[in-house]
């Protein structure tokens, strides 16, 4: 039988260890995936290398909205790529576009320069890209080894006929990784058209916090004003069917 990887999309060290419970091979670790994932903080690497065994990749991503960054956010992500490298990661997830949505070329290679033998991933941000063909070309000339994306669709469900052409025009070159809206129930599908070797999968539990409940009216938040006493940890048991099925 044919063993597919099984990567899980994580936006704490908590997320990992349950991503690791449900028999994850391996996690993207973030912060703030209500955004799509930005950069996660030293610590929650450091810890996360500390309390689990998996393959962890490390979002670059400076801040959310887009992927034309300014000069001092750039050195932003410079900087966080180093500190991260330095602590443990074993990959890069990141990427950079043009105004006009075309691959920033120069800033990419400088990034798969900087990760050296570690694993580096080109993000989503292929999915808003005019022409994923010529993309994905430079981004295999560039070295990237991995492209996580649903097929420039709203998710994987929908984007399965790009995802098998994108796989077709890799030819192995680069790895295409299925990432968003992959479930239980459309796995198979996604995987039988595509003929991809990997899925990427986020499933969350929502637990409850009592210590904000004294004063209920307080958010330290945005305008969305979320509940104060709940939190979203991936569900291993989730993740265990999925490895089950896989």
């Amino acid at each position: 039988m044919k063993k597919y990887l099984l990567e899980v999309c994580c936006g704490s060290v908590e997320d990992v260890l349950q991503a690791e419970k449900g028999g994850a091979d391996r996690v993207e670790l973030n912060s703030c995936l209500f955004h799509g994932g930005l950069t996660p903080s030293i610590g929650e690497l450091i810890a996360a290398k500390k309390l689990s065994h998996l393959p962890i990749m490390t979002m670059v991503r400076p801040r959310q909205g887009g992927f034309m960054y300014t000069d001092a956010e750039y050195q932003t992500a410079l900087a966080d790529a180093e500190a991260l490298l330095e602590h443990g990661a074993d990959g890069l997830v990141f990427g950079f576009l043009n105004a006009d949505g075309t691959l920033d070329a120069k800033r990419t290679r400088e990034l798969a320069r900087l990760a050296g033998d570690k694993t580096k991933v080109f993000h989503r941000a292929i999915d808003v890209v005019g022409d994923w063909k010529a993309t994905l070309a430079q981004l295999i000339e560039i070295g990237i080894d991995r492209v996580l994306t649903s097929g420039q669709a709203p998710d994987c469900y929908y984007g399965a006929e790009v995802l098998r052409q994108m796989v077709e025009f890799a030819q192995g070159a680069i790895e295409i990784l299925p990432g968003g809206g992959v479930t239980l129930r459309n796995m198979d599908r996604i995987i039988e058209i595509t003929g991809c070797i990997a899925i990427h999968v986020a499933k969350f539990r929502t637990y409850t916090d009592p210590s904000t409940a004294g004063n209920p009216e307080i958010y330290y938040g945005g305008a969305l004003y979320p509940p104060e006493d709940r939190y979203d940890v991936i569900d291993g048991d989730y993740i265990s069917r999925v490895r089950a099925k896989l």
